[in-house]
């Protein structure tokens, strides 16, 4: 699939891995629509990308709100990119306390709605839209998730988050395959640990614990990286219902 002359949506773009992989999309000769719930940060990026870009205040869990910015990137051009980086970090509770309270319900099924059946929603309705396009070399469309390393090495504390991303990973083959009849291709990046703005508000001698802890490269990782990895995603036209750890080999202790 080729970026060039079309449109794309990416969800959590006002920031982080969202921003940086519609920098590339945009240095691809693509447009974009950032769909983020942050007003102040699109408003940002948007200045920030040019005249490629626009933003759509969204909460991905909002049927009309992800179509309003699906209708958005459709405005644009032919949309046949969709990249899903949109979600939140995990609620920090465990399962049962020391006085042997279990964790709240409430927490967890906020963390699972939020990550999972928001990934699921714009899946589904960006899957309605791609399989409108005409094919060209191959593909209808391409679509990218974001799972988490905690997927496969979950720590003691993320269960919600882990029970989440693990969701998005399983979910990966099972879209990819459901949507093969359409032309569409769907694959997931699983970070590890990525410099991201949340991590920036970390002590700088937690960072650099953080970054040790990483067999190679010895340093966290960069959004590009990511964003470099979303793009070849997209463009290659034989990577389908793959789940791409992105984590210079890391494997998550268990606290």
């Amino acid at each position: 699939m080729h970026i060039d002359g079309s449109s794309a949506l990416v969800t959590g773009g006002a920031s982080g891995l969202g921003l940086a992989t519609a920098r590339r999309i945009i240095g691809r000769g693509g447009r974009v629509v950032i769909a983020d719930i942050s007003e102040e940060q699109g408003g940002k990026a948007v200045a920030d990308l040019g005249e490629a870009a626009r933003f759509v205040r969204a909460d991905v869990t909002d049927e009309t709100a992800v179509g309003q910015a699906l209708d958005a990137a459709q405005e644009l051009g032919t949309l046949r990119a969709v990249v899903h980086c949109a979600g939140r970090g995990g609620d920090h509770t465990r399962i049962i306390d020391r006085d042997r309270n279990p964790g709240e319900l409430a927490t967890f099924a906020e963390v699972v709605r939020v990550n999972l059946l928001g990934t699921y929603n714009v899946l589904r309705l960006a899957a309605a839209r791609l399989a409108g396009n005409e094919i060209v070399d191959g593909d209808r469309g391409a679509m990218v998730l974001t799972a988490s390393v905690a997927a496969f090495d979950g720590q003691i504390g993320q269960t919600s988050y882990t029970a989440s991303k693990a969701g998005v990973h399983g979910m990966t083959l099972v879209a990819a395959r459901d949507l093969a009849g359409w032309n569409i291709r769907v694959n997931t990046i699983a970070p590890g640990i990525m410099d991201t703005p949340m991590l920036g508000r970390l002590r700088e001698d937690i960072r650099e614990g953080l970054a040790a802890s990483v067999p190679h490269p010895k340093r966290l990782g960069d959004p590009d990286d990511f964003a470099r990895l979303a793009v070849e995603m997209l463009e290659n036209p034989y990577l389908n219902g793959q789940t791409v750890r992105l984590d210079g080999a890391l494997r998550m202790a268990p606290r």
